[in-house]
């Protein structure tokens, strides 16, 4: 590969390379978070005695660089390390100087480094309308404020909010997306837009601005975020469609094309042409949506079937936020094709949905989640592990009842620090239609209240899950998940370490949410400072129950009818 080295003197040479991280030589920043000591390495080739230095400063106008020694950790590789004054986006390069002859690194990479939630936080979607406690009426802003103490309760940090604009008439769904609406039918939040406005607006059930204003801070006062809902579809009946008739695709009759996302069909909604004749107007016009609701303060974001609308959209709508407001975090519900997937992430999102709705085996879950913790996706890609979502209810929860609920959200919970829940999914609502993975009498098609208190929830077991997330700081880190060892192939074992050491977690988990499993499991002593034939004590955090282990061949066992999945906190060592 090219030497990627400036050089000031040809006579004495000095190669620097393999910087780390660096992404698709630096077209695009990597991320990390405001509370990480952000680590950069580098080979540094030289024929004489040579000084390292990693330089750095803030991506901003007249900012000065900084720079601290690298130190040699071997093989001629070097290690420089720095911390971050404040959230945005950071430029850092290498220079080095051998006897008075200095190069520099060719390249300039980049880091955004974004606040703490957009690495650590349990999101609850909330959807909107079924807060309420009235049969056939959505339920308003102070319903959903009613709500938040539960949440919270349950140890959540972001309440996401499915769509609250005016939705609209032409083509509206009827109960289980049936294609005839009755007049008392509210039809999907995700056709956005009638006569009483679009993405700005605020459909009137719910109640003003004032209101939302309100059911946000109630939120932010609790220590909870809020988080919107994006979509960039219109339904037939949006402003937009009279006043930008540009924006949008036609059939050979002039009709309104529909929006597609294989094989899903959506004929109550219009996809946007992004590139109309006054296509500058056009991407402003979008990226007013997030200011405006920036405005009425929302700094989180998820934004839906992102990649059905151009990269080269996101890419610079993206840069634009974040050069303003630099805190925004932006997930992107990105169930595509993986190429695809990450290059959202590339490009600016904050995190991702991932395929971890779809991973039940004990090989899949190793393979994907090897592949998103310990290769460069680590550097640009935060999987946000959803359980389900309003169009996903997983095969597994609709035949493994409540073993299958417990054991799936303490995994999501558990391999990333970002997981999110869709609400009904802490009451085990496991009704699909049959042969989907839709919900049957699903809420996006009619009004739903819900029983918060019914029998055989599991509120108090997710309420632990996020207590022990929150006590224990290994769980709070993305690129630390190491598997270990175990004997059944339906026991998953893994574990983390936080960056200071203080702190280990084992997790064992019965993927197999019928029958009790046995395993033998393999503790990485030699990692932990354990001797081979060591006592040691581990604290058993959902029962609270302390075991002594000895060396690394321990063993497990899991009934998921009792406890489905084990999560061991290191307490005392030889």
């Amino acid at each position: 590969m090219p030497d990627a080295t400036r050089q000031m003197d040809r006579n004495l040479k000095i190669i620097i390379r393999n910087v780390y991280p660096e992404l698709d030589g630096g077209r695009y920043p990597v991320k990390s978070e405001i509370d990480r000591v952000f680590d950069v390495y580098a080979d540094v080739l030289s024929e004489e005695p040579v000084k390292v230095w990693l330089k750095y400063r803030p991506k901003e106008e007249g900012s000065e660089w900084k720079k601290v020694p690298m130190q040699p950790i071997g093989n001629n590789r070097w290690k420089g390390s720095f911390t971050f004054d404040k959230i945005g986006r950071y430029q850092y390069t290498i220079e080095a100087d051998a006897m008075g002859t200095k190069a520099t690194y060719a390249r300039i990479p980049e880091v955004i480094v974004d606040p703490v939630k957009a690495r650590f936080a349990a999101w609850y979607e909330m959807f909107a309308r079924s807060q309420g406690k009235v049969e056939g009426r959505s339920a308003t802003f102070k319903d959903m404020e009613d709500r938040l103490t539960d949440i919270k309760g349950m140890g959540f940090d972001i309440i996401y909010l499915t769509p609250i604009h005016p939705i609209g008439r032409t083509n509206r769904k009827g109960p289980n997306n049936s294609l005839v609406a009755g007049p008392n039918d509210p039809g999907s939040p995700w056709a956005v837009g009638n006569e009483l406005g679009g993405h700005k607006s605020i459909d009137p059930a719910y109640g003003t601005i004032e209101d939302f204003r309100h059911f946000v801070a109630t939120a932010k006062a609790m220590g909870m975020d809020v988080s919107m809902d994006i979509t960039l579809n219109c339904s037939p009946d949006h402003p937009y469609v009279k006043e930008h008739p540009g924006w949008f695709y036609y059939n050979p009759d002039g009709t309104l094309k529909y929006a597609e996302n294989p094989p899903k069909k959506y004929e109550d909604t219009c996809p946007l042409n992004f590139y109309p004749d006054d296509r500058e107007a056009m991407w402003e016009e979008m990226k007013s949506i997030f200011t405006y609701w920036i405005e009425q303060g929302i700094k989180f974001f998820r934004v839906d079937n992102p990649h059905t609308k151009p990269i080269e959209f996101w890419e610079w709508l993206i840069n634009e936020i974040k050069e303003r407001y630099p805190d925004v975090v932006l997930l992107a519900e990105a169930f595509t094709e993986p190429a695809r997937l990450e290059a959202l992430s590339k490009i600016g999102f904050s995190q991702s949905y991932t395929y971890f709705t779809w991973r039940n085996y004990k090989d899949e879950i190793i393979e994907y989640f090897s592949e998103l913790t310990g290769t460069i996706r680590k550097e640009y890609l935060r999987g946000n592990l959803f359980t389900n979502t309003p169009d996903i209810l997983p095969k597994i929860l609709q035949v493994g009842s409540r073993p299958a609920f417990k054991m799936r959200v303490a995994l999501a919970a558990t391999l990333s620090p970002l997981y999110g829940i869709y609400n009904g999914y802490e009451l085990c609502e496991n009704d699909a239609l049959p042969g989907t993975e839709e919900y049957r009498n699903s809420e996006k098609y009619q009004y739903k209240v819900w029983d918060w208190e019914r029998p055989g929830n599991i509120k108090s077991y997710i309420a632990k899950l996020n207590r022990i997330r929150k006590e224990n700081t290994a769980l709070q880190y993305y690129d630390n998940l190491r598997f270990y060892d175990s004997t059944d192939e339906h026991i998953l074992f893994y574990g983390k370490i936080s960056p200071d050491n203080s702190n280990v977690i084992l997790v064992a988990v019965n993927l197999d949410p019928f029958n009790t499993h046995q395993s033998r499991v393999t503790v990485p002593v030699d990692e932990l400072g354990i001797a081979s034939d060591d006592k040691y004590k581990l604290r058993e955090l959902i029962t609270d129950t302390v075991y002594t282990w000895r060396g690394k061949e321990n063993c497990v066992r899991l009934d998921p009818n009792t406890e489905p999945v084990q999560i061991f906190r290191l307490e005392q060592t030889p």
